[in-house]
């Protein structure tokens, strides 16, 4: 009799979860929508709306909001949420300002949300480069309100004081998660520093703004704690989404967030002293953005 080798089963991968319906996107629709869509169209605009593939792009182009990223699209961090390319970054344009201050006019933008990669390898972080796009769009569109989310100056306080001096609106900057989990998701960041910055922007006089992700695999009592460091650093609104991974390459989804219970998170939030909360499966640092202009300093 001969002895055949036992053949053990293969363990199979575990499963990724599913995404749920709730994550689908209706497609953009509305005469505000394609107005915007053409301009951009035509003049071969950069938003990044398009570049990001935002799921909010035709109801914020319908109301006027649009996003645009300066500084290039290279980033000297290498945050393993984000699908930004990393590396060195050759692109330092002095005349991008006026560029991307022409296009909201152009595109008759009623709120703009600027952001930017970050610059570490700069010894203002591009600080002079923020100041003049938001201080050349107040020239050419007086009506524009502006949000600047501001990237991590890496206690550069002199360039933040700078970077926050145009007269926007609104200044965000994100910490996307909570302290635990910074190691994993931002390890070039610290949670206290980001906490930091947001403490100076508000004693500056500025109303403040961050966003978390959920869905990373933070427990509830961490982002509680979380909401409870961003107001005691005097954050006024907050924005909770859903993480979704942009390439195979990037964290895995650990859990989807129910509406329920980001509906739930919103109440939290509010219950803690934020002021404002935007808490949605679909919710992204811009979304909503026009109705941040009017929460009280």
């Amino acid at each position: 009799m001969i002895d055949l080798p036992v053949i053990q089963p293969e363990t199979a991968a575990p499963a990724r979860p599913r995404k749920p319906d709730w994550l689908r996107v209706k497609l953009p629709v509305g005469e505000e929508y394609a107005a915007v869509r053409r301009l951009v169209d035509e003049h071969k605009l950069h938003t990044i709306c398009e570049s990001g593939n935002c799921p909010n792009m035709g109801e914020c182009w319908g109301a006027g909001t649009a996003t645009f990223m300066i500084l290039g699209n290279i980033c000297t961090r290498s945050c393993s949420f984000c699908a930004v390319a990393t590396g060195r970054p050759t692109e330092y344009d002095l005349d991008e300002p006026r560029r991307v201050a022409e296009a909201i006019s152009l595109m008759k933008v009623k709120h703009a949300v600027l952001t930017s990669v970050n610059r570490d390898e700069l010894k203002d972080r591009g600080a002079s480069v923020w100041r003049e796009t938001v201080v050349l769009t107040k020239q050419l569109s007086p009506t524009t309100t502006i949000e600047t989310l501001i990237p991590d100056v890496k206690a550069n306080w002199d360039a933040l004081d700078v970077m926050i001096s145009g007269g926007q609106e609104v200044i965000s900057h994100n910490v996307e998660t909570v302290g635990s989990l910074y190691r994993l998701v931002r390890p070039q960041a610290r949670y206290d520093r980001s906490l930091e910055q947001i403490r100076r922007t508000k004693a500056a006089g500025h109303r403040t703004k961050s966003g978390i992700m959920l869905g990373l695999g933070e427990k509830p009592d961490e982002l509680y704690q979380a909401m409870d460091d961003l107001v005691a650093n005097g954050l006024d609104i907050l924005t909770l989404g859903q993480y979704l991974q942009p390439t195979k390459r990037h964290l895995e989804v650990a859990e989807f967030i129910t509406p329920d219970q980001f509906a739930h998170y919103k109440e939290e939030g509010l219950r803690r002293g934020l002021k404002y909360v935007e808490s949605g499966p679909l919710v992204r640092s811009s979304y909503h953005a026009e109705r941040h202009v009017n929460v009280p300093i």
